[in-house]
């Protein structure tokens, strides 16, 4: 069974209109009431937010435009939330325009992208949404093997215009993930055991920092801002563009699905333990612990993306093993590939999840997980993703991103349809994490859990925490930038 089948503020008068720059001047805007950085109330005067509006090629909405409402919401229907305004941005001089404005009224900052935070960082109840929908677009340099990739842009554009020239960016696992929040926390994705993750590839960043200045961020520009943002998430400004290095690879991968009853999960995972170190690293297996349509499973996704005769070959002992209840794996495109969990991972549903990254997969963490996976009936899935090859060649210190000595990615994603039970699944799925826990080191931002603390962070980017702490003093003093995996400034 494939895991994309997984049961499982005040305004006035022209308030209610979009405030479009550069056409005519919309006038009579009442004050509006918003929020400020910590929290308190805050009234912005009517004639700040029109010369703001003005001042943009894109669109101010305000709530009962017309197309706040689609505008405001984001992929995880948990988070509700009505910004005061809504800066829709078409480029990077509208994105300094609305840091600008942000920064010079302390209003309370959101960044929105691909929308796609499980968390709900990408939008904020009172505040200023910096929105980047509109800035997509993918130009990729066949000859130089770049990729160079607007912010708002999601995966599945990045995907299919490079695999147009044999070539790849190594990304997540679900195409309308937006590319942007992925790389800045880290990228993890199918192909990442050969080319690494995201933010490893990447060459360069166009970003707005918190001063409202446009910098580049690369090996030889702003080194110190470019190692921060592999890694160190949204912390140090808007990113408005990433030149990505593309990896020459077949556009057709070998993969698919493999399943077996829950009763054989012990057999199976213990298998798997034992298989993956000694696979290429152009095979990438996933461990899936799920819900079926014919109850509990235990499920591998697999994609091989070099030989496919090498990759049949290396199945053949797990298949013969034991002999799966379902078995798909064929060549199949990449770009196809990646939207195998879109549907399950469908915008609009209610999301949580908790991370974190094992050292081994030791009989223990087998049992527990088994355990606790089947206790909880139809609550959540536990996923298993390989986290060493690639991943590890990166020093702990080469870039903020400090897992890498980890051997597995743990995760568990919950999802329901309606807000109705939503705290008591919650407290269950936190109850069900703390038996996990204890076995784990570390988690990955991009899956952190909203209410994760200061010291959580702390411990987890370790000895890099200090110098991103000095990065966010240098280019974010004012914290401007905190709904995220925030570090603050010292």
């Amino acid at each position: 069974m494939k895991r994309r089948q997984f049961v499982g503020a005040g305004l006035s008068l022209a308030g209610a209109w979009p405030l479009r720059g550069f056409t005519a001047v919309l006038k009579g805007v009442g004050d509006v009431a918003a929020k400020a950085l910590d929290g308190t109330d805050l009234t912005l005067a009517g004639s700040s937010v029109e010369a703001f509006a003005a001042s943009l090629r894109g669109d101010v909405l305000m709530p009962g435009a017309g197309e706040y409402d689609s505008r405001r919401r984001v992929w995880n229907a948990m988070f509700d939330r009505k910004p005061a305004l809504i800066a829709c941005c078409t480029g990077a001089a509208d994105v300094q325009a609305a840091v600008n404005f942000a920064r010079e009224h302390r209003l309370l900052t959101a960044v929105r992208a691909g929308g796609h935070s499980f968390s709900g960082k990408s939008t904020c109840e009172g505040g200023l949404v910096i929105d980047l929908q509109s800035m997509q677009g993918v130009r990729v340099d066949p000859f130089a093997r770049r990729a160079y990739v607007e912010s708002g842009s999601l995966l599945g554009l990045l995907d299919r215009e490079t695999a147009a020239h044999g070539l790849v960016v190594p990304a997540g696992i679900v195409s309308h993930t937006g590319a942007a929040g992925l790389t800045l926390g880290g990228g993890f994705g199918r192909l990442g055991r050969r080319f690494g993750l995201s933010c490893d590839n990447v060459l360069s960043f166009d970003i707005v920092s918190a001063d409202g200045r446009f910098q580049r961020a690369s090996a030889k520009e702003n080194v110190d801002l470019f190692w921060g943002l592999r890694g160190g998430g949204g912390n140090f400004g808007v990113v408005t563009s990433i030149e990505y290095r593309a990896q020459e690879m077949n556009p057709v991968v070998f993969g698919g699905y493999l399943s077996w009853p829950i009763s054989k999960a012990r057999d199976v995972m213990r298998y798997y333990r034992d298989l993956m170190p000694t696979l290429p690293e152009s095979m990438w297996i996933e461990l899936l612990l799920l819900w079926g349509e014919k109850g509990a499973e235990v499920a591998m996704e697999v994609c091989s993306s070099g030989d496919h005769a090498q990759a049949e070959a290396l199945l053949k002992p797990l298949r013969a093993f034991a002999k799966p209840a379902f078995d798909d794996i064929a060549p199949l495109r990449h770009v196809d590939m990646q939207t195998f969990s879109d549907e399950s991972l469908a915008n609009g549903q209610y999301y949580y999840a908790k991370n974190a990254f094992l050292r081994g997969l030791t009989d223990e963490a087998i049992e527990v997980t088994i355990d606790v996976f089947r206790r909880e009936e139809r609550l959540f899935l536990l996923f298993f993703d390989p986290a060493d090859g690639a991943y590890r060649r990166v020093a702990p210190d080469a870039s903020a991103f400090p897992n890498r000595d980890a051997m597995y990615w743990l995760g568990l994603v919950a999802k329901w349809k309606s807000r109705d039970g939503t705290e008591e699944k919650i407290e269950r799925i936190r109850a069900a994490w703390r038996e996990i826990e204890p076995m784990t080191r570390g988690f990955y931002t991009n899956l952190a859990d909203a209410d994760e603390s200061t010291k959580a962070y702390r411990d987890n980017y370790g000895a890099n925490f200090e110098r991103l702490v000095g990065l966010k003093a240098k280019y974010d003093p004012m914290n401007l930038f905190r709904l995220n995996a925030n570090v603050k400034p010292a």
